[in-house]
């Protein structure tokens, strides 16, 4: 058996024609309607490639299907090529929008700590995401990388929302500056900035329970005072997590595990 933290519940071989129960993997499928249930619906290019090829998919196997705007449509795969699947549909929903959407600005930083962060946020729940150009982050993104910075990012939250089976998917916003980001601050219904020296703790905020939460977190070196400063004017609250001083790469994921356990209805 793969190693089903990774997401991968698929033995590696059934005996005979046995289909064993696990988790059903999830394809995005791009769709101008929602099917009907027995219904037959096809999926080509490279969702087909990976789920024939890598995966190993055959007939009789259960999967999903989202257009990654709330559509999951259930189904049971009928025919399997190198490059197309025909499933047979059993369920079709349309997932609401959550009441209230967390959005993470994750500062750049280098290596990959920021590209993990964002991974991993993603896998959590988080909604939207807007990578910041904060005065210590060592990692820059200038002319023509920075469209090849938004698509990178881009590309990796949409594999970990595909992999947490998320049926909508988060977007990646354009990069900002901190006089940006601090113009954008009275856009949310709160924006928290995690400082380690706030005498604010996160565990203390009383959030809402609709509407949006802004999430900022500094790069390797930690946010500058004047930035602090800066959206805390524009109206941010300053709040730290606890007693110890986290990675940017795990900043995020620790701050956002706090907010949703706190939110109504979150799962």
């Amino acid at each position: 058996m793969k190693n089903q933290a990774c997401g991968d519940t698929r033995p590696d071989s059934l005996p005979g024609n046995v289909i064993a129960e696990m988790v059903e993997p999830l394809f995005f499928w791009e769709t101008k309607s929602a099917p009907a249930i027995g219904q037959s619906v096809e999926i080509g290019g490279a969702e087909a490639k990976h789920a024939a090829s890598v995966r190993r998919m055959r007939v009789g196997e259960k999967l999903q299907l989202t257009d990654g705007k709330g559509l999951r449509v259930r189904g049971v795969i009928s025919s399997v090529a190198a490059d197309l699947l025909t499933i047979s549909v059993t369920e079709v929903n349309q997932v609401a929008e959550p009441k209230l959407k967390t959005v993470l600005i994750q500062a750049l930083a280098k290596g990959d700590r920021d590209e993990l962060a964002i991974q991993a946020c993603t896998e959590i729940g988080v909604n939207e995401v807007i990578p910041w150009a904060a005065s210590r982050s060592v990692s820059r993104w200038e002319g023509p990388k920075i469209a090849k910075g938004i698509s990178r990012w881009q590309s990796i939250v949409s594999e970990a929302a595909k992999q947490s089976l998320r049926v909508y998917t988060p977007q990646v916003r354009e990069l900002v500056s901190t006089n940006q980001l601090a113009t954008m601050v009275s856009s949310f219904d709160l924006v928290l900035v995690l400082e380690p020296t706030a005498a604010e703790k996160l565990g203390d905020v009383t959030l809402p329970q609709q509407g949006s939460i802004a999430l900022v977190v500094g790069p390797e070196g930690g946010i500058a005072e004047a930035e602090i400063e800066q959206l805390v004017a524009a109206g941010a609250r300053s709040v730290a997590l606890g007693d110890s001083v986290l990675r940017t790469s795990t900043a995020g994921i620790a701050a956002l595990s706090v907010i949703h356990g706190q939110i109504e209805g979150w799962a």
